[in-house]
């Protein structure tokens, strides 16, 4: 089954360099994420995210850790932006997400990243936390299509992102895999420092899922186009699990793929909080799951 990546079109079109321009004018004034901290990057400012004007990557390899749909037999072209606009205390990847761990790589730097990963024989690229780095990651498509680029693109974000970007991002990414990390106001706050949280990812949940959909695969059992949602349980409910499963069902679709964690773990300050100071137990997932079909999704967990 060959499906061709939407991107190609808008490339072949025009439209793609449009988009582009667009995205990269919010850099002189950057409200890439909701918290708008409308630095000037291309100046060498900084916003709440940390990151600069240049791209910076953490790691490239294929994944075989992700969700089944984007793993199939090749892997998950992974590369790991460096930074995050949403820095939540409880983070496991916090040497790359607070730490900076990483380097500066240029436009045709990573569009080879990209051409590296297909020769690999991975099924997808997968940008994990792009939201801080959207102008520079589709400024570097354009070659990358040149150099013969066709797997689909995944955009795997923290859900906190802004409107104005992701209605740019349609036509341009495939699969949207966002978290959907809390359900209501106070726990963002807490952890996130992002109290508009659940209302911000709501409106973007459905921004993506009117681009593209429910998750699609392939013959193969491998995603080609289509929203997947993540959702990781916490200690004592703070996630809002059942805030999260009863919008999904109700306003997306009770075909909607959600992935139910469970590998919650307390990393970087989580200890500094005693109700996060622990792994989730059996009963805490299973009351996840059932929260879950009670509302009647069915893919995914």
């Amino acid at each position: 089954m060959s499906i061709i990546p939407s991107y190609i079109k808008l490339y072949n079109s025009g439209e793609l360099h449009d988009r582009i321009k667009k995205l990269e004018a919010i850099l002189t004034d950057c409200r890439l994420c909701p918290r708008n901290c409308r630095k000037n990057r291309l100046k060498g400012e900084f916003g709440i995210c940390k990151a600069g004007a240049e791209l910076m990557v953490s790691s490239v390899f294929s994944h075989f850790g992700e969700e089944s749909p984007l793993v199939g037999y090749g892997g998950s072209g992974t590369i790991f932006l460096t930074h995050c606009n949403l820095r939540c205390i409880f983070c496991q990847n916090y040497d790359i997400s607070h730490s900076g761990e990483g380097k500066e790589v240029t436009a045709d730097e990573f569009s080879g990243y990209m051409i590296y990963l297909q020769k690999l024989g991975c099924h997808n690229i997968n940008f994990v936390t792009p939201t801080h780095y959207a102008p520079q990651i589709i400024a570097s498509l354009p070659k990358a299509v040149e150099m013969g680029l066709e797997l689909p693109l995944v955009w795997n974000c923290g859900g906190y992102e802004s409107a104005e970007v992701i209605k740019l991002l349609d036509g341009i990414v495939d699969i949207y895999m966002p978290d959907f990390k809390y359900g209501s106001s106070a726990p963002a706050k807490k952890y996130s420092k992002a109290p508009d949280y659940p209302d911000i990812v709501k409106k973007v949940l459905k921004e993506m899922h009117r681009q593209v959909g429910v998750l699609k695969m392939d013959n193969r059992g491998i995603a080609y186009k289509g929203l997947l949602i993540r959702h990781l349980i916490m200690p004592d409910g703070l996630a809002g699990t059942k805030e999260a499963v009863e919008f999904i069902a109700k306003k997306l679709s009770p075909d909607s793929y959600v992935n139910i964690m469970d590998q919650y773990r307390p990393c970087y300050k989580a200890f500094d909080y005693h109700e996060i100071a622990r792994r989730i137990t059996p009963e805490e997932y299973e009351e996840a799951i059932r929260l879950a079909r009670e509302v009647g999704l069915h893919r995914g967990f």
